[in-house]
């Protein structure tokens, strides 16, 4: 297994990006993380505010996978995330869709221990996800806060351990980084903040081809979920349902009208996240209705 320490960062996915190391497809791949604070936030005393040039959402890589190519799918097993012993919370006025009740910044720091996060006399079970992942995307540079067809600030709760993260490859060896691990986070992030916090992820990294997806896709073990970003919040919803009546068609061959009342009828819209520049949301459908 190759291990890939932190300490080298992209703050913005690009295919200009020179990689920080090369795998093969098959490799499996121990990644090191920072959290999005860059590990500045060590004590309830320290405050984002008093951070400004800090860059958001560090990302280790990019990671150059061999033999992956545009137009090929990077499946990556994601095998096991470990987390550090305290996540952080911080608050800040404007931040979050209830931030102008917030007059005051505010950090919490949380300790995780034995798979279970407190907030002051409050226990909760850790749900362990990664919020930034992707590879480089087709055009310009997209900053790590922003999700897009490439992946990025997805922010969704689904790309945890057991599950299968398919990513659209654009460019030659994929560029993959990760980054932004939550010990836990509810789906919307709505105070714009998960339990932040560093640790280390085990991917699995394979490529499919002759398989089209037009956005980032998890595989479960009962359904698939397609993932879409848009600005407002009805274009992400369409986006990713012109995908899954897409994915239904070629699957089963029914026409578009059939394939659309499918994904009305047993499709699961869910939010992923409010709060970044661009908001994502996923339908989750049965696993059976989509080859992949």
């Amino acid at each position: 297994m190759k291990h890939i320490i932190k300490g080298q960062y992209i703050y913005e996915f690009s295919h200009q990006h020179k990689p920080i190391a090369v795998i093969q497809c098959g490799d499996t791949v121990e990644i090191e993380a920072i959290d999005c604070y860059s590990g500045t936030i060590q004590s309830e005393k320290d405050l984002v505010t008093d951070l400004p040039n800090r860059k958001p959402n560090p990302a280790t890589g990019p990671i150059f996978v061999e033999g992956v190519n545009a137009g090929d799918l990077l499946e990556i097993h994601v095998q096991k995330i470990e987390l550090n012993s305290f996540g952080v919370m911080p608050t800040r006025p404007n931040r979050g869709l209830l931030g102008e009740f917030i007059t005051e910044t505010q950090t919490r720091i949380l300790p995780i221990q034995d798979n279970f996060i407190t907030l002051q006399n409050i226990t909760f079970p850790v749900n362990k996800m990664i919020g930034v992942i992707g590879v480089a995307p087709e055009n310009e540079a997209v900053p790590n806060t922003t999700p897009g067809d490439h992946g990025g600030n997805m922010d969704t709760k689904d790309i945890k351990e057991g599950n299968i993260l398919y990513l659209p490859v654009f460019h030659e060896g994929g560029l993959l980084a990760l980054g932004d691990l939550h010990a836990a986070m509810g789906d919307g992030e709505l105070d714009g903040s998960g339990v932040e916090v560093g640790g280390r992820v085990t991917l699995q990294v394979n490529k499919v081809e002759g398989v089209t997806l037009h956005m980032p896709l998890v595989k479960t073990a009962d359904e698939v979920i397609i993932i879409a970003s848009a600005i407002e919040f009805s274009d992400a919803v369409k986006k990713a349902m012109r995908e899954a009546v897409r994915l239904i068609q070629k699957k089963t061959g029914l026409e578009f009208a059939d394939a659309y009342r499918l994904v009305s009828a047993k499709g699961d819209l869910r939010i992923s996240q409010l709060v970044n520049p661009e908001v994502t949301v996923r339908i989750a459908l049965p696993k059976e209705w989509v080859e992949i």
